[in-house]
């Protein structure tokens, strides 16, 4: 059973969270959360990745009660292990259906849309690639930047391998060897396109919003491609949230994951600063987002992501 909200007799707990997510918003949840109940979280902040590994490796040791991530693979890593506990049902109910691990082991907490950011002085609409998959075409050789050795750009490759296959998926992967610049980091690659260094970008949404709503510095020369069309390209990454079944505060844990998958989470989404899209039910995301029923992602399940396949296709590519 979650703990009843604003419980008093809780209000020395303290919780645990491995927060892969951004940093800033984790610090938002956090807060939120304790303002609500009275639990404190202590957030340690990371990488999917390196999360992930760390905690199997820590198995029923692992001092974490909650585990947050950017993108679903590492979810699946930790879920695969038999490390997270049952979500709630009610946690489970706050969210779409298609937001949510397949067995129940984890929820969705918020998504991120793919996009091709491209320097506006370079490229013309007419002049952008219809497809991700055409970005493996000679023509662009040179030309567009990603950055294959984090986590956000293997999640986009886990989606594009689940859709097109292994064949397609370790095709485009040995292309993209000879046809990207690689650079470190999201924003790093829009930086970069801002300042007419490289004429695109495969990235996530949320840096450029991110951006205009501060300065626009590193954004004003940049306008965002939406592939659509189930295209590999316009991919939704979903966030995820699990609670170890090793927890010493099972309860509190639940209660935290439900507060950030329910009202009090995805309010943080619409009138904060991170930018991604709401996922609850009937939330609303930030209204200078494209909608996300107008993006037409591709169908993806998101708790078959895998991130080992992916970094052993592009590990033979040379990518890693």
């Amino acid at each position: 059973m979650a703990v009843p909200l604003g419980g008093a007799a809780r209000a020395t707990e303290t919780i645990t969270v491995y927060n892969a997510q951004h940093e800033s918003l984790g610090k938002e949840w956090a807060a939120g959360f304790t303002r609500d109940t009275g639990i404190n979280v202590v957030l340690r902040n990371g990488g999917d990745t390196e999360f992930a590994n760390q905690i199997v490796q820590e198995g029923a040791a692992s001092p974490a009660d909650v585990f947050l991530t950017e993108n679903s693979p590492a979810m699946t890593l930790v879920d695969q292990a038999g490390l997270f506990a049952p979500v709630d049902p009610a946690t489970l109910a706050e969210v779409c259906e298609t937001c949510k691990a397949a067995d129940g082991h984890w929820v969705g907490v918020a998504a991120r849309s793919t996009v091709f950011a491209y320097n506006k002085t370079k490229l013309q609409p007419a002049d952008l690639p219809k497809s991700i998959m055409d970005l493996a075409e000679p023509a662009w050789k040179g030309r567009w930047a990603a950055s294959p050795t984090g986590a956000d750009f293997q999640a986009i490759v886990s989606a594009m391998l689940q859709l097109k296959g292994e064949a397609a998926t370790s095709a485009w992967l040995k292309a993209m060897k000879d046809n990207a610049v690689p650079y470190k980091g999201n924003s790093t690659c829009m930086k970069a396109v801002n300042a007419g260094q490289i004429e695109g970008a495969v990235i996530y949404h949320y840096y450029y919003f991110g951006d205009q709503a501060k300065t626009g510095e590193n954004s004003g020369n940049v306008a965002l491609h939406y592939f659509r069309n189930g295209d590999p390209g316009a991919f939704v990454s979903l966030s995820g949230g699990g609670v170890l079944a090793s927890s010493k505060h099972p309860a509190e844990a639940q209660a935290f994951l439900k507060w950030v998958a329910g009202k009090g989470g995805q309010e943080v989404l619409k009138t904060g600063t991170s930018f991604e899209y709401a996922v609850g039910v009937n939330a609303a995301s930030n209204p200078k987002l494209v909608p996300l029923a107008d993006l037409q992602a591709p169908k993806t399940e998101p708790s078959t992501l895998n991130s080992k396949a992916v970094t052993d296709l592009m590990t033979n590519a040379g990518l890693m």
